[in-house]
């Protein structure tokens, strides 16, 4: 068996594994990633990027329909669902080549590893058959995630059931999906696959869509999406089995409804999972929950207890966003550097956003965690909202949310026009410690969707001023 010791080895070559691997050399370390493939990051292959080619090509078709509304006639859009795909795949692989490129630039330099890893020790990993290598100082677990498929669904192991990672491989569009979860992935896709042409029922358990949290911006995006899918938001999966046509599928609902019917595709879009498992933590001190998590985790520092191990990125599962992973890598990279000597990592506010149309955000605190007896809420519907009936997009409402003690601004939800730009408005506006007052003594050109952002700041204050509740 070949040795190698270096002072931080990096499990996972992913955003955040890459991340972590810079920051602990420009923290002065010999730092090494280890990586089996694909390479490429999930966000360029299976995630935000090939997910936003799809959704745009389907806003593509839906304008052509709607074109109508404004007097300008185009007829139904023929969709070519194999142009589309191509489109998809060529632009995904060409953002995948840029990785693949600085890949190979850090395997030439013996900065990249090939090989799978896992643990002998807290500090000593076994790559492959042949190679063992030792860390001085630590360990960082940057292997990302996988799609979790429902336990029902997984036995079926049929080619007729796929996820958000299978998606993109697909040549046809069939005529009728089951999207099961409505988390950020089963929408943008349910939505996107409606848009392209498919009749799409989508179905979940719990009535979180989109992770939506405030329950005026959840009536308002189920009202939205009920226009183009059919949505069960309060099922759960009791029984599936092959068909000759296709899957059979019966829902149960907490109401006593009960729905069947068999789908010639079914997408699981029913999250995610930290790749754990064939780690062998256990090898390096971890002790694991019923679900295979470290239960001595520091979602601050990244470490798992005070081993000279730290996980990032999706494999964390405390914040699975690219940004997120970013900054995840940053922290465990420089805290591996300098274990044992560690701190906590600076974050930033709280930013999510889906793209659905209208799009779905949530910004700095959210709804539940707020104490209505000291915060207000301001609100604006968009039905009415100038530049939004101009594009005829009128549809949504964002809540935004203040301490009437300080005046602060503290969070948003919404479901709005342009929400992807308003949502970035209110993170930067939030993180600067503004008052609610100071953002309104910003700039507002008319006529913008951001005039909507004005109004229901205008409302919150309205709301602090006189001590009344939501």
């Amino acid at each position: 068996m070949r040795e190698q010791t270096v002072d931080v080895a990096v499990i996972g070559a992913g955003t955040a594994g890459l991340n972590a691997r810079r920051a602990a050399e420009k923290a002065g370390a010999h730092a090494v990633a280890i990586d089996a493939g694909p390479l490429g990051t999930t966000c360029a292959r299976v995630g935000c990027m090939p997910s936003k080619l799809l959704i745009a090509a389907a806003e593509a078709a839906h304008a052509v329909r709607e074109a109508r509304q404004f007097g300008v006639h185009a007829g139904e859009p023929r969709v070519v669902a194999s142009e589309v795909m191509g489109r998809v795949r060529r632009e995904r692989d060409r953002f995948v080549g840029f990785l693949l490129d600085e890949a190979q630039g850090l395997a030439e330099r013996g900065l990249l590893i090939h090989g799978r890893a896992r643990f002998e020790g807290p500090n000593v990993l076994a790559v492959g058959d042949d190679l063992r290598v030792t860390a001085r100082r630590a360990v960082v677990v940057a292997v990302g995630s996988a799609p979790r498929h429902p336990p029902i669904l997984a036995r079926l192991e049929s080619p007729r059931v796929i996820d958000s990672d299978k998606v993109f491989e697909l040549d046809a569009f069939p005529e009728r999906v089951l999207v099961i979860g409505a988390g950020a992935i089963g929408v943008e896709l349910g939505q996107a696959l409606a848009r392209l042409g498919a009749r799409v029922t989508l179905a979940c358990a719990d009535n979180k869509v989109a992770g939506i949290r405030d329950p005026s911006v959840l009536a308002a995006a189920k009202s939205a999406l009920a226009r183009e899918m059919t949505l069960h938001t309060r099922t759960k999966l009791e029984a599936a089995e092959n068909r000759p046509d296709g899957v059979w599928v019966r829902f149960s609902g907490d109401d006593g409804e009960v729905f069947e019917g068999t789908w010639p595709l079914i997408l699981a879009a029913t999250g995610r999972a930290p790749r754990l498992a064939a780690l062998e933590l256990e090898r390096a001190g971890v002790k694991l929950d019923d679900k295979g998590k470290p239960r001595d985790f520091d979602s601050a520092t990244l470490q798992c207890g005070e081993l000279p191990l730290f996980i990032a990125g999706d494999a964390a599962g405390h914040r699975p966003l690219l940004h997120e992973a970013i900054d995840d890598g940053q922290i465990a990279g420089r805290n591996a550097a300098a274990a044992p000597e560690v701190r906590p990592g600076e974050r930033r506010v709280p930013l999510s956003i889906v793209f659905t149309d209208p799009q779905i955000a949530a910004v700095g605190r959210r709804f539940d965690s707020l104490d209505l007896s000291t915060c207000a809420i301001g609100q604006v519907d968009f039905a009415d909202q100038g530049r939004a009936r101009v594009m005829a997009k009128n549809h949504g409402v964002l809540r935004v949310y203040g301490s009437r003690a300080t005046g602060a601004l503290l969070g948003a939800e919404l479901a709005a026009p342009a929400g992807e730009h308003l949502a970035h408005l209110l993170a930067w506006a939030i993180q600067s410690g503004l008052t609610v007052e100071q953002v309104l003594r910003l700039p507002f050109y008319h006529p913008v969707v951001e005039e909507g952002l004005r109004t229901a700041l205008l409302d919150l204050r309205s709301q602090m001023s006189v001590g009344t509740g939501p």
